[in-house]
């Protein structure tokens, strides 16, 4: 393995390491039931996926 020619500052490192944020996921509403869900998944609340009942899902 090579040996370092010239270190990184540690600025420099820290500006490479603050690009690592969390994020929010974007959410759209369910054409069926209006609520919020995840896009292209099914739906968690109504069980359906493009405009198609995929899955059962019990009423509270």
């Amino acid at each position: 393995m090579a040996n370092l020619t010239s270190r990184h500052s540690k600025s420099r490192r820290d500006k490479r390491r603050a690009n690592w944020k969390g994020e929010y996921p974007s959410l759209t509403v369910c054409t069926e039931c209006k609520e919020m869900k995840r896009p292209h998944h099914i739906c968690p609340s109504c069980g359906t996926y493009d405009k198609k009942k995929i899955i059962l899902v019990d009423s509270k």
